[in-house]
């Protein structure tokens, strides 16, 4: 890694968490004085990614728009790292015609064609269509691979198993990204999973398995790069978990009362603490981090304009884009 890639990594994971704070301000904005699920310019669930940002910048940064990503109905942090336009997921955020699916999808349902991104509510769903692309991309002849993430609790899903077993057989090349964040929505991993490390599982299936400790965007992003170009060059899938941290809610308006772990969790934050290592590296001042967090905020207020200026879409089409002309 050059000095250049670590602070390109570093404003990745500031442009993430500007975003997510700026959808949390937005999402609780008029949801007051009780707070109501279904009420707002952002009705529904809200599911955001603080705290996971280094999973999404090391891995994507070994990506370009021609590789696929499948993400999780925590999906924001991989959807800006891989480059999705931030005008449009905003907008599709909050269900306006411009949104990537105009309107209709919401914020589990990102979908960009334009740089092979989606995501899904449905629990490990990623991993069958990431094969799927996996498989287009090769009888094509090209080097462009898949990415699909899950979380640790999808890891006992059987389409992340069968998923697992397809790919190496047929020696696809995919990256399974596991992020462990500890929690599977109130249930803790140790009552859900009989192994400590979903990297362990890999064996299983005949490909490498690498869990990354410490929620390290260097690490992660060193960890990607090897499983990236075995997957490149024709070698077959690979699985990297990465113990990362939910700093948030499940979702919004989660009272977190399972957690016990919540005291310690703000000291943990990965993006603090990498900006810490990158002051004793000399590569970072207060200057700079002010820098990068009024450019991030820039970019978001920009989107988060471009979205409420648009417009909800007419209930006439609700039969429109239903199938496919």
């Amino acid at each position: 890694m050059d000095d250049r890639l670590r602070l390109d990594l570093h404003r990745m994971m500031v442009l993430i968490r500007t975003f997510e704070g700026a959808i949390l301000r937005e999402y609780h904005a008029d949801k007051k004085p009780a707070f109501d699920i279904g009420a707002g310019a952002i009705p529904g669930e809200m599911h955001l990614s603080a705290g996971q940002e280094p999973a999404a910048a090391g891995i994507c940064a070994h990506l370009t728009a021609g590789d696929a990503v499948t993400a999780t109905h925590r999906p924001h942090h991989f959807a800006i790292a891989h480059g999705v336009d931030l005008r449009a997921m905003t907008a599709e955020i909050f269900g306006r015609v411009g949104g990537l699916g105009r309107g209709r999808g919401g914020h589990m349902h990102l979908f960009d064609p334009a740089t092979h991104f989606s995501c899904s509510g449905i629990i490990a769903e990623g991993c069958p269509p990431a094969l799927g692309q996996a498989l287009a991309f090769r009888r094509r002849g090209t080097d462009r691979i898949a990415v699909a993430v899950t979380g640790e609790g999808a890891a006992n899903q059987g389409a992340f198993h069968e998923s697992l077993n397809l790919a190496a057989l047929w020696r696809l090349p995919v990256v399974f990204v596991v992020e462990d964040n500890d929690w599977g929505i109130s249930v803790p991993r140790s009552a859900s999973t009989c192994v400590t490390s979903n990297a362990d599982r890999a064996a299983g299936y005949g490909m490498p398995g690498e869990r990354v400790e410490d929620n390290s965007v260097e690490a992660v992003y060193e960890a990607a790069g090897r499983a990236v170009e075995r997957a490149r060059a024709g070698h077959g899938p690979s699985l990297i978990e990465v113990h990362t941290l939910r700093l948030w809610g499940h979702f919004e308006g989660d009272a977190q009362a399972y957690r016990s772990d919540l005291e310690g969790v703000p000291g943990r934050d990965p993006i603090p603490t990498y900006e810490a290592a990158l002051r004793d590296r000399g590569l970072l001042d207060d200057d700079e981090i002010e820098q990068a967090r009024k450019a991030a905020s820039e970019r978001v207020e920009d989107a988060i304009a471009f979205a409420r200026a648009g417009a909800e879409p007419d209930p006439a089409t609700a039969r429109d884009h239903v199938f496919a002309p």
